[in-house]
């Protein structure tokens, strides 16, 4: 992905054309087995496209707009352009992805696309699972789309276009059936508004009561409001950022285990070291020793 722009020190990534069609507005993905580039792996990042994937076989972790989603087999992941992305990393990878830009759904033939749920997104979901008979139907779909995507003619974009049109309307309607219409409560509002915050301030601030004060609420509305919401405590939420940055720091810098304890405000490297281990299993020291090994 070529990074068209920054935006509070987040990049955007365009959707750049491949060898086999140059289509800058479409693009089809394959993995079977392979390892996906690590160039933005624990960065966070934003797409100028909507992005529709597939996922065969993985085993890894990403967040969008502040969520997690444990990726799992046999599953639908989505997500539209400008939302933060941040990937944690995967083994091997079995996923067919379908990338597409709003310029796409500009065109006079793609028009009706912009209007369904799974575009729309109104319920800001990101995950579909699917049936055997689910499965069945998009492996066939895909299958029809990438024998016409590396198959130019004069009819392919009719082709692409009438097979994905299927594909989005059938994952519609799942959408409608799995995501259902729910006036965003208060409460919901609460957990997004301190999700934003640990974002803007996890570095420095650990402890639920300081976000508490940011929202002007007592610590224990929070929690368990947060709790309710979410399922989990809301200091867990604090801490898996905090992990999200340490990896981030571990994989792509050189610093040393107290530089990255004094970055995200440990107050000495043994204490971030003892946090590390604790929340992942592993020691910062052996993950930057496994993570890098991978990706060499």
């Amino acid at each position: 992905m070529q990074v068209i722009s920054t935006n509070s020190q987040v990049p955007v990534y365009s959707l750049e054309p491949d060898e086999i069609a140059g289509n800058r507005n479409f693009r089809v993905y394959n993995y079977a087995g392979n390892l996906p580039s690590q160039s933005d792996l624990l960065i966070p990042h934003r797409k100028d496209h909507y992005l529709i994937v597939f996922i065969r076989r993985a085993d890894s972790r990403q967040w969008i707009d502040m969520a997690p989603y444990t990726i799992k087999d046999n599953t639908i992941y989505f997500s539209g352009p400008n939302q933060i992305i941040v990937k944690e990393g995967f083994d091997q990878l079995w996923s067919t992805g379908i990338a597409f830009t709003e310029e796409f759904l500009a065109l006079q033939e793609n028009a009706s696309l912009s209007k369904l749920p799974l575009i729309q997104n109104p319920q800001n979901g990101h995950e579909l699972h699917l049936t055997e008979a689910d499965i069945l139907f998009v492996e066939d779909l895909l299958a029809k789309i990438n024998v016409e995507y590396q198959n130019s003619s004069e009819w392919q974009q009719r082709m692409l276009t009438a097979y994905l049109t299927v594909l989005i309307t059938y994952l519609s309607r799942l959408y409608t059936e799995q995501y259902k219409e729910i006036e965003a409560s208060a409460d919901k509002l609460l957990l997004k508004q301190f999700q934003a915050k640990i974002d803007e301030h996890v570095q420095q601030v650990h402890e639920v009561s300081e976000y508490a004060s940011m929202l002007n609420l007592s610590a224990g509305h929070l929690s368990e409001v947060v709790k309710n919401q979410s399922g989990k405590p809301a200091i867990k939420h604090i801490h898996e950022r905090l992990v999200l940055e340490a990896r981030r720091l571990l994989f792509h810098t050189h610093h040393s285990l107290k530089e990255i304890a004094f970055e995200l405000g440990f107050s000495d490297a043994s204490y971030f070291s003892r946090f590390f281990k604790r929340e992942t299993g592993i020691t910062p020291a052996d993950y930057r020793t496994t993570i890098r090994k991978m990706y060499q």
